[in-house]
């Protein structure tokens, strides 16, 4: 069936401050890089560079950060048309610390923001029915009106013959409760066709250990949720979805189907300066590679390449790669299909 977007992403979008001073402890930082950053916001961005026609369901309030994130979409040629701007709220804003290989300290600031305000208007003027995949993340359910929004937009794409994909993008200080994360992550698989998550995001989104489950988001954001991911990954498979896409960073990732089929696609080593934005880059090359029916290994393999191409960079959205790119980037280890 013929669509007029490729794919329709819905969630957070916000102004990310990124430190300049690369390896400089946060307290000591002089000055910050102005992008665009949100993980659906990214996503529509690295599958638009690629080749996608893509659109974007999130919100901004009446204000210059609004404006700035707007003009880079439309720069982009990411589809704005369905973003409402909502002037009882702000346009949300995150600050980051680089400190490489292992140390990237994070501030949110989504206080009484824009894009946590989608609500169920907002999804019935956007092209739900109008896209072959449909993206969300996790942190649209931490509060309505966002929480029922999204899943009555995974309930019309899902009606509408659209894949639907779960990015967990677990925010642990989003949430006051890892197990209010768990209780609503599970709750929505069954209009899912498509998990993707790292080890963490999928053991919290399945958590079943009484110890691990008495955390609060600040103790879970310093510790990883324990947990055995095979088995959650074989209870969420139960739940709905047809795969499960495991983020396991440099070594790429591990596709787990339905059918009890594991498909491991390999990385691609590269020195790291940012992690961020790199599971972003593999949702919007692994996308690209759904869209166009070049399989679980292919895709995956693309969004690799994609996230490995990212981290080497200083941000997110502002540096993914387009197709040339990472044909040049691929080319040394055998293309995409090796």
């Amino acid at each position: 069936m013929s669509k007029t977007y490729d794919s329709l992403h819905m969630g957070r979008s916000s102004i990310d401050l990124y430190s300049n001073d690369i390896g400089t402890p946060f307290v000591e930082i002089d000055s910050f890089a102005a992008y665009v950053g949100g993980s659906p916001t990214n996503i529509s961005v690295g599958g638009r560079r690629l080749g996608l026609k893509t659109a974007l369901l999130t919100a901004v309030g009446a204000d210059p950060v609004g404006d700035f994130i707007l003009h880079f979409l439309n720069k982009e040629g990411v589809e704005t048309r369905f973003i409402p701007r909502k002037p009882a709220h702000r346009t949300s804003a995150a600050v980051l610390g680089i400190e490489p290989p292992d140390k990237f300290p994070l501030v949110f600031y989504r206080d009484n923001c824009a894009d946590i305000n989608l609500n169920i208007d907002d999804v019935l003027a956007a092209p739900v029915g109008d896209c072959k995949m449909f993206q969300f993340a996790g942190t649209n359910l931490s509060l309505e009106p966002s929480l029922s929004a999204t899943m009555f937009a995974a309930e019309l794409a899902r009606d509408a013959g659209a894949t639907v994909i779960f990015d967990v993008d677990f925010r642990p200080d989003q949430w006051h409760d890892v197990r209010a994360f768990g209780v609503v992550a599970r709750s929505v698989l069954r209009l899912v066709d498509v998990v993707i998550g790292t080890e963490d995001e999928i053991n919290a989104a399945m958590l079943s250990d009484v110890s691990q489950m008495s955390l609060t988001h600040s103790q879970v954001s310093d510790t990883k949720v324990a947990g055995d991911t095979r088995s959650a990954i074989e209870v969420m498979l139960q739940l709905g979805p047809e795969a499960v896409v495991e983020k396991i960073g440099p070594e790429g990732a591990r596709i787990h189907l339905n059918d009890g089929i594991v498909i491991d696609a390999p990385g691609f080593p590269v020195e790291v300066t940012n992690i961020l934005g790199a599971g972003d880059a593999f949702g919007g090359g692994f996308v690209y590679g759904l869209v166009n029916d070049w399989g679980w290994y292919k895709s995956a393999r693309l969004g690799n390449a994609c996230g490995a191409i990212v981290v080497t960079e200083h941000g997110c959205a502002n540096f993914m790669p387009t197709m040339p790119e990472v044909e040049a980037f691929v080319a040394p280890y055998g293309g995409l299909d090796s």
